[in-house]
């Protein structure tokens, strides 16, 4: 072979290793730390799907490996773990600190008129978005997606259809307005992790938990308790978040492309996808199993009562407290949020 044309394949070759060697540098390995089981109804419909979608927006630049079960942060340490770099993001249950970010808590006031959970997502990230006093509550970290549930329903060992049957109910539910409400109700107030609910709901720990039909279903709920009161009692709210000084060291345009499918579009997918297609699962994997299902609407004219119990004056009283904590706008916030849910 003539030695041009040597010298010039072996040219080829080393820009093709070179190539090759700037493409595998380019390749961005993210952690993702989760609580739920990666068979759950939102893992399975949302987390997973997001991923792939964060894989195709970025064109195979960034691959994710996600850490499920709490097999590498516990849920109520994700914050402090994604903060402090033990995953590069992580699924957050806000109501698990219910300090942590005070006036996105409007969202899980209880008897909110939050139709679904695409729809109470979609107020959530628009209040991110329009007030900045909201955003310094996630100044700690990077806030990729932040969604609701659909409004939780009672999940109880016997029926609880009126008020009165509130009476010393050990109820399960988040921290902030939702124990509020619990107290307001006549119930007893219980704040334990959401994968602890199944056992505590066996034993008796509790009589009774608030849960997402996405929860009934990832946990299994309808094995041990058959009764579930349907009322707009609260939503719960979530966010994905990444470790900051991670998200910043990322490539602007990675950083652009992940927020295609993050953002207020992820905020509406996460919680369409995670919560509000959940409902026919939970009837689906009871039906198949032999469960009872005992579901009862609360009707208008004893949810009135409720709502005027345990609704409205925890609105003010949730706008009285984040004022005096000098959140002088909690009022205009509180107002924002009915309006983006009424609409």
């Amino acid at each position: 072979m003539p030695e041009t044309k040597t010298l010039a394949l072996a040219g080829l070759i080393a820009a093709s290793f070179a190539w090759a060697g700037v493409a595998a540098a380019q390749e961005i390995k993210l952690t993702l730390a989760d609580q739920n089981s990666p068979t759950g109804w939102g893992p399975s419909h949302a987390l997973q799907p997001w991923v792939k979608q964060v894989e195709e927006a970025t064109k195979g630049r960034v691959k994710i490996e996600i850490y499920p079960s709490q097999t590498l942060i516990k849920g109520v340490d994700m914050w402090k773990g994604i903060r402090g770099g033990i995953a590069d993001i992580g699924w957050c249950v806000q109501g698990y600190w219910p300090e942590q970010t005070p006036l996105s808590d409007v969202v899980s006031l209880p008897f909110l008129p939050i139709s679904s959970a695409e729809k109470g997502s979609e107020a959530l990230w628009k209040l991110y978005e329009k007030f900045p006093a909201v955003q310094k509550e996630y100044s700690e970290i990077e806030p990729l997606v932040l969604y609701t549930s659909s409004p939780n329903v009672l999940v109880s060992k016997r029926q609880v259809n009126t008020l009165d049957e509130f009476k010393g109910l050990k109820f399960r539910v988040l921290g902030g307005p939702p124990t509020e409400m619990a107290k307001a109700l006549g119930a007893v107030p219980t704040l334990i992790p959401m994968p602890d609910v199944y056992q505590s709901l066996d034993k008796g720990v509790v009589d009774g938990a608030a849960a997402p039909w996405e929860a009934v279903q990832a946990f299994r709920l309808y094995e041990v308790a058959k009764n579930y009161t349907i009322a707009p009692f609260y939503a719960a709210y979530f966010s994905l978040c990444a470790n900051k000084q991670k998200w910043q060291s990322l490539p602007q345009d990675v950083r652009g492309a992940i927020m295609t499918v993050s953002g207020l579009t992820g905020a509406k997918f996460w919680g369409r996808n995670f919560f509000d297609t959940a409902k026919q699962g939970v009837i689906e994997r009871a039906k198949a199993g032999n469960y009872e299902l005992n579901r009862y609407m609360v009707p208008p004219d004893e949810l009135a009562r409720w709502t005027k119990l345990a609704g409205e004056p925890i609105w003010n009283e949730w706008v009285k407290k984040m004022e005096g904590k000098g959140h002088a706008n909690a009022r205009e916030i509180l107002n924002a949020a009915l309006e983006l849910l009424k609409n």
